[in-house]
């Protein structure tokens, strides 16, 4: 196989699996207001579903790195698919029992399975090219990532939502115990078939990986060829200052997308209507992705077309407050344009000449994917105690901080 189709061909398993994290991901916007009804859960309570997947990211990052050593990309890839597929068995016992804390473990479960994955393709996408150009490469793993997404929510809201209105409006009438368990059992059971399903299709994924031969990339030898590494990873603020960077953007995607279901409630729109608004979402990332595409870095460069979309943001935030219904909802929807060019720039300007401190770098950036667990916490609660609206004033600290990263923090210590 020449290079040019090796590499190609690499793209589109590296794609897949980005494919697969975006599937698995984005199920939570639908789950979480799922469980809130079959477990009659609190917005405070139902935001541990985010906290539960997305903490694992902090857990296991860096063993993540310390596995990846010893197996290489590929095995590692093929490793995560396998923790990921027990990870959604576990939603069969907890479906059965209406058991909320066997959910979270299954989502923390798949969430480590994930971190692996994430640490192994990021900074394969990465360095399989020009780092001038890793932003576009990003940015087309995020499309699969979203479209995966946008599959995903509209598949699970057919099978956990349809005919959910009618159970769930009984359930206020209704006061004999027995009647209202078996009510909200039927609710719970509903999420063992497509679980079953996905961990049939990891399963799968794995037979994929191992027959794809993806080649091995040692980018530590790579990097040290141009790269004189310094002596310890502290030796470079601004990776350090990314990672925050990182912990603040996946906190605000994560809020932007899994509470649109509840803040369309929240507006006054239908549970049809509302559950396919993170589907809409999911649609403005891949026009933003796309735009990234076409622009950087041949038009604007990665850093300059992320501070343009952290003013457009920031609007986007003060228009949903003070405005209602649609504009609110179209303003929040739209975040997610605005969101999507901040991953794909700030990893590479994070992770940018580490040598041989690539994983590790790689696996604190993956570890700082935690700010999808604490962020709707924050906001969740929020919620509670004001409203869902008022609650995304949250964002604006996100903001901010990005910004810095992106104005000054990037290059804080790099030579």
């Amino acid at each position: 196989m020449s290079n040019q189709k090796s590499y190609a061909f690499s793209i589109f398993v590296i794609g897949s699996l980005f494919f697969v994290l975006g599937f698995v991901t984005w199920l939570n916007a639908i789950l979480m207001p799922f469980l809130q009804e079959a477990c009659e859960l609190t917005t405070f309570q139902s935001s541990f579903v985010p906290f539960a997947f997305y903490i694992s990211y902090f857990v296991t990052a860096i063993p993540s790195s310390m596995v990846l050593k010893k197996t290489g990309f590929s095995n590692g890839m093929s490793l995560a698919l396998i923790v990921m597929a027990f990870g959604a068995l576990i939603f069969i016992p907890a479906a059965i029992t209406r058991n909320y804390l066997l959910f979270l473990i299954g989502l923390f479960v798949q969430g480590v399975g994930l971190s692996l994955l994430q640490t192994a393709v990021n900074p394969y996408a990465t360095i399989l090219g020009p780092i001038e150009s890793a932003a576009r490469r990003i940015s087309i793993m995020g499309i699969c990532n979203k479209v995966a997404g946008m599959i995903g929510i509209f598949l699970l809201s057919k099978v956990l939502f349809i005919g959910s209105d009618e159970l769930v409006e009984s359930l206020a009438t209704i006061t004999d115990m027995v009647e209202r368990e078996q009510i909200l059992q039927t609710l719970s059971n509903r999420v063992m078939a497509p679980y079953s399903i996905m961990a049939v299709i990891l399963f799968g994924l794995v037979i994929f990986i191992r027959a794809a031969k993806l080649p091995e990339i040692n980018e530590e030898e790579d990097l040290e060829e141009s790269v004189k590494s310094r002596k310890s990873i502290f030796a470079y603020p601004y990776l350090w200052l990314g990672v925050f960077a990182i912990f603040f953007y996946v906190g605000a995607e994560v809020i932007a997308i899994d509470y649109l279901a509840r803040f369309g409630a929240f507006l006054g729109f239908t549970t049809e209507v509302s559950n396919s608004l993170s589907i809409y979402a999911l649609i403005a990332l891949v026009v933003g992705y796309l735009l990234g595409i076409a622009l950087v870095p041949k038009f604007i460069s990665q850093r300059k077309a992320l501070i343009i979309q952290l003013l457009l943001a920031t609007m986007l935030v003060f228009v949903a407050i003070f405005t209602t219904r649609w504009i609110a909802a179209i303003s929040i929807i739209l975040l997610s344009f605005a969101h999507a060019i901040m991953w794909p720039a700030i990893w590479p300007l994070s992770i940018h000449n580490l040598g041989k401190y690539t994983k590790l770098g790689s696996a604190l950036l993956v570890m700082a994917i935690a700010g999808g667990a604490i962020m709707p916490l924050i906001y969740g609660k929020m919620s509670d105690i004001y409203n869902p609206q008022n609650a995304y004033t949250i964002l604006f600290v996100c903001y901010a901080y990005i910004f810095f990263f992106a104005a000054v923090g990037y290059k804080i210590g790099k030579k």
